[in-house]
């Protein structure tokens, strides 16, 4: 689990398992990570002295990352912060030095990335950039003071809570009520949190339901009681959200004059109507061709019909489902997750009861190390993994992702047994090993341009594990020949071998950021963004000191992106995944594509149809035809000229129901991208004789026409 809301706009927080530590003194309260599978990655300490300063001691690491943080703050006698301070090392290793204060109505603050000040009227909440846990329990008790339970926010917005449940937990005899409370107005989607009752609530738990909580320790037992809880509060929400926002397509609906998208040839076609019926395309005629038995027409009025797009990197969260149908992605592989909870994700997403694309899941297997990730299953042996590929095979996951810790001496033979259960194999390349081992052993397809490159980089000793796997691709690809013959010769190897790149460039932007800059994966966005969202896009990850790290950084990155570029001329198939911020990240990982040299037609081919083929689901996706799934998207502009206005999403059809990305980004306070919605008609037609219903024979129907989802 990340702590603070500049993480929560990328996903769900990562938690994982602490050490168990008995509670101290009344003024000092200890929390600990739970997770099934990692051990001791850190713990907070909130310690409040005599003359009211709080000390907060935080530290976390999973993957062989984490941040580092010490905070000192001071509460006015409204509960917000009159004073507060944090240093450290953020997850990546940037230094962190922010400071808040307030003295009458002058508020002040000042970081590594921001400086800012106003005159404040009354409580107001100051929001870290970087932080613990520790500010969630001022947030709660200010919060709780308010007979609203709202509090303007510093910079900006407004931070709401509302109650969703209350239960009673007990530990060693002990017993004390707790809240489910869902707080808004920091980032994207809600923020479910656990507090404790009384006059000074305090936060006790925040559970992600993907096998991991931080929770207060003495109190761990509770865990499951608190998760179902969470589960159900959380699901009765989000079928609530898809109640309002998926609107059904009774009967048969058709697309009129809608320029299709030829995902097999990277071509517009003419326009065309486009008939769907059962969430399937029936269909497909010349424009203004004699109207057929239609019940709701779409008017596409000359808009680019897209097949759905694929999100071929995502680790998918109950609430990311909104951002990424609002931008066309109607598929997304899930390339790392805890088991139980995806399964009970993909059980709810069969329902057709969430706001969800189809999910294409990746099982995750992972060595026991210091550095082991958090996510799938974790092995030490090949019979452990031949368990854990048989487990996967059995509940239908096509393929597997290796990850960093994995044993490099059972590789070959784990790979070789998946092949043997009819599963694609995937991953990071192993500690110790170079990128042409793996290609070597089987692998069918490899993550991240940072894996592909550090082929060229490490040595035998090289310990990927750590952050190094970041700070050696920024460090040293600027000076690495692309045309010397090692290179070529590489790339001609993964060309032979048809291995699939995922290269997750987009999410790679973040280490040529230089701290107080906007990034520029998401420069292009920013400004439809709440506000809170869009000051976390000026926050750097990386340790950048100076202007020649500076210049060396982004020079290495330009190379990454022209590597691709590179890969793609050389016949190297491509697939086009996130890893960062869902459907946004998208649109920024397709634009790199086109600076990397192909043109918007071939980067749309590869969200496309090459999504379908290498998820296995060609026959059902990845193009516009009579008998495949209606999984289209309607675009304004032409996005085969010019990549930007694939963030012009005017409407999506998925899973035989019609979405608005204009309802769905107003619903995360996001300003559309598009403003006129297509309109969605309701056909008068005629009832023939004997068909029932109570009308006679030649009745005609209203015609109801729809703008989004209001009714004229």
């Amino acid at each position: 689990m990340k702590p603070i809301a500049s993480l929560q706009v990328i996903g769900p927080m990562l938690l994982a398992l602490g050490l168990a530590v008995p509670p101290a003194s009344a003024d000092t309260v200890t929390y600990t990570f739970v997770s099934d599978t990692l051990k001791e990655p850190g713990r907070q300490t909130v310690e409040r002295s005599a003359d009211g300063l709080y000390t907060v001691n935080f530290t976390y690491k999973n993957n062989g990352r984490g941040p580092d943080l010490t905070e000192r703050y001071r509460l006015a006698p409204d509960g917000s912060f009159s004073e507060y301070h944090v240093t450290g090392r953020s997850t990546f290793g940037a230094v962190v030095d922010e400071h808040f204060e307030r003295k009458g109505s002058q508020a002040e603050w000042r970081s590594t990335t921001e400086r800012g000040s106003a005159v404040v009227d009354g409580p107001a909440m100051y929001v870290p950039l970087n932080s613990s846990y520790a500010p969630y329990s001022v947030f709660a008790a200010a919060l709780a003071k308010r007979p609203d339970m709202s509090i303007p926010l510093l910079p900006s917005g407004v931070l709401r809570m509302r109650q969703l449940d209350e239960i009673e937990v007990v530990s060693d005899g002990r017993k004390q009520r707790v809240q489910l409370v869902a707080k808004t107005g920091l980032g994207l989607q809600p923020s479910f949190e656990w507090i404790t009752t009384g006059a000074q609530p305090r936060i006790f738990a925040v559970a992600d339901l993907a096998g991991e909580i931080f929770i207060e320790a003495g109190w761990e037992a509770n865990r499951s009681l608190l998760e179902e809880h969470q589960r159900v509060a959380e699901k009765k929400l989000l079928q609530d959200l898809a109640a309002r926002l998926r609107h059904p397509m009774p009967g048969v609906t058709v697309i009129r004059n809608a320029r299709v998208f030829d995902s097999e040839a990277a071509t517009l076609q003419s326009p065309s109507d486009v008939y769907v019926l059962r969430g399937r395309i029936t269909q497909i005629l010349p424009a203004g061709s004699p109207a057929q038995d239609a019940d709701q027409e779409i008017d596409a009025a000359g808009r680019v019909l897209l097949p759905g797009l694929f999100d071929m990197h995502g680790h998918i969260w109950r609430w990311n489902g909104p951002l990424d149908l609002a931008a066309g992605v109607t598929s997304v592989r899930d390339l790392g997750n805890d088991n139980q909870s995806l399964q009970l994700l993909l059980d709810d997403v069969a329902e057709g009861r969430l706001v969800m694309p189809q999910i294409t899941p990746c099982g995750f297997l992972e060595g026991r190390s210091p550095y082991s990730s958090s996510n799938g299953i974790l092995i030490s042996s090949l019979d452990e993994a031949k368990r854990a590929v048989d487990w996967y095979a059995q509940h239908g996951y096509p393929q597997l992702k290796v990850y960093n810790s994995f044993p490099k001496e059972i590789l070959r033979e784990t790979v070789a047994y998946a092949h043997s259960r009819g599963m694609r194999v995937s991953g990071h390349v192993p500690a110790f090993m170079r990128a042409a081992d793996v290609v070597e052993q089987g692998f069918d397809e490899v993550q991240h341009i940072n894996q592909v490159l550090l082929n060229f980089l490490v040595s035998p000793e090289t310990d990927t594990r750590t952050i190094e796997r970041f700070r050696l691709p920024a460090e040293k690809i600027a000076s690495l020949d692309f045309d010397s013959k090692p290179v070529q010769d590489f790339i001609a190897t993964l060309a032979r071998h048809q291995t699939v790149i995922d290269p997750t460039l987009a999410t790679f932007n973040f280490i040529q950021q230089r701290d107080g800059e906007m990034s520029a994966a998401y420069a292009a966005i920013a400004d439809n963004m709440p506000p809170d969202v869009r000051r976390y896009f000026s926050v750097g990850s990386m340790e950048i000191a100076d202007a020649a790290t500076d210049a060396r950084y982004k020079r290495s990155y330009a190379k990454m992106v022209d590597f691709v570029g590179r890969l793609y001329r050389a016949g190297v198939p491509l697939v086009a995944g996130t890893d960062a911020i869902p459907g946004f990240a998208l649109q920024a990982e397709l634009a790199l594509y086109v600076q990397a040299g192909m043109t918007p037609a071939q980067a749309l081919q590869i969200a496309t149809r090459n999504g379908a083929r290498y998820t296995g689901t060609s026959r059902d996706r990845g193009s516009v035809a009579p008998g495949k799934l209606a999984d289209l998207v309607l675009v304004d502009g032409d996005p085969t000229r010019d990549i930007a206005d694939i963030r012009k999403v005017a409407l999506v059809i998925t899973q035989g129901r019609w979405l608005s990305p204009k309802e769905l980004h107003e619903e995360m306070g996001i300003t559309p991208f598009v403003r006129l919605v297509p309109a969605v008609r309701a056909l008068e037609k005629t009832v023939a004789s004997g068909s029932g219903g109570g009308g006679g024979p030649g009745q005609r129907l209203r015609a109801t026409t729809y703008e989004g989802a209001h009714a004229d």
